[in-house]
């Protein structure tokens, strides 16, 4: 049995001016974002292993857009899925939710990985994040950054700018570690081969991911994980999602956009970007109110994947509230003909 979200769904065309109330986001935000990962987790993962990413992408947008149509507040897609007339859904300057409630910038990935997804992979996520309005950064069509996120040890310690080696000299020092003992993530590039080399010539392990670097970004900042860094060059958009979720866990995410073509460059020198400039967390969100939820789709580093029996659907997502530092694992059980039957009209 698939999971037809789609019908019947709705969102909010609600312009800023006819908003309803300019409240900031309350703590009950949090668990309604959690019931959006959750259809977009469970309609997507109907197609983990049968190779069709774009069925799968599509099934977990049609989800989010139809759970997201419910959610109190007045939210504007800032890191979408391009621009309206590329992206026929949640595409970037979309309003989202119900058109009552705080105002609020979102970013959205329905499904963090869905090469993943196609081919049964781990890490792939269903994600949301929600910052206060007019406060999560504004990439200007620069699709990638390089990146480094870790925990809270040593987020006053790193910088981008120095070498690997040093980097993964103080979050050693910091985490108490032997250098042998860092786990370091990094993207499946080509691009990554000599910065591969380095971490192990510094004598560090690398696990490599072959999409999808927010789970791999929150393993590198959350305790527990046995991941202690995250490096490289990914998605920018995946970049602000990874810092909403990093206000919560007290580590760090540095960033510095990387142009992959002479226009690219063009168009953030434009935007006023300077390109040597390295961003910490609160330069990619600087709200000290945002939410950040997740679904797994597959299992990973960060949460299990959906289950589906005979007559459920088992879920675990992860919640997190900045303002109040709270970090929520929900394990969700849901039967499946209710489940259906809710999602089509909610």
């Amino acid at each position: 049995m698939r999971f037809d979200v789609s019908k019947g769904a709705q969102y909010s065309t609600l312009s800023p001016a006819l908003a309803v109330g300019d409240s900031e986001p309350d703590r009950n935000l949090a668990l309604e974002l959690v019931r959006v990962t959750e259809a977009a987790a469970i309609a997507g993962g109907h197609w983990v292993g049968f190779g069709d990413k774009n069925a799968a992408d599509g099934a977990a947008v049609d989800a989010m857009r139809s759970l997201i149509s419910t959610v109190h507040f007045n939210g504007v897609v800032v890191i979408g899925e391009g621009e309206k007339d590329e992206a026929p859904m949640l595409y970037n300057g979309e309003h989202v939710g119900d058109g009552t409630g705080a105002l609020c910038d979102v970013a959205v990935d329905p499904i963090d990985g869905t090469r993943l997804t196609a081919l049964g992979i781990n890490n792939a996520l269903a994600v949301l994040a929600v910052a206060e309005r007019g406060t999560m950064f504004d990439p200007s069509a620069v699709f990638y950054m390089e990146k480094l996120v870790t925990g809270p040890e040593a987020a006053d310690m790193v910088d981008l700018r120095l070498p690997v080696k040093q980097n993964l000299h103080l979050i050693a020092k910091a985490k108490g570690k032997k250098i042998n003992q860092l786990n370091v993530m990094v993207l499946e590039r080509d691009r990554h081969k000599p910065l591969v080399q380095e971490i192990r010539d510094a004598g560090a392990r690398t696990r490599m991911l072959m999409d999808g670097d927010v789970a791999g970004g929150i393993a590198a900042a959350r305790e527990g994980t046995d991941v202690d860094a995250l490096m490289g060059i990914g998605g920018t958009p995946e970049g602000i999602i990874t810092a909403c979720a990093v206000k919560t866990l007290g580590g760090v995410i540095q960033g510095r956009l990387w142009p992959t073509s002479d226009d690219e460059k063009q168009k953030a020198i434009d935007a006023g970007h300077d390109l040597d400039r390295v961003m910490s967390t609160n330069d990619l969100v600087w709200s000290d109110n945002c939410y950040f939820a997740a679904t797994g789709i597959t299992d990973g580093d960060l949460l299990r994947g959906v289950r589906y029996k005979k007559d459920r659907v088992l879920t675990q997502s992860i919640v997190m509230r900045s303002k109040s530092g709270t970090i929520r694992v929900v394990d969700g059980e849901h039967q499946a003909h209710k489940w259906e039957s809710y999602a089509r009209t909610n």
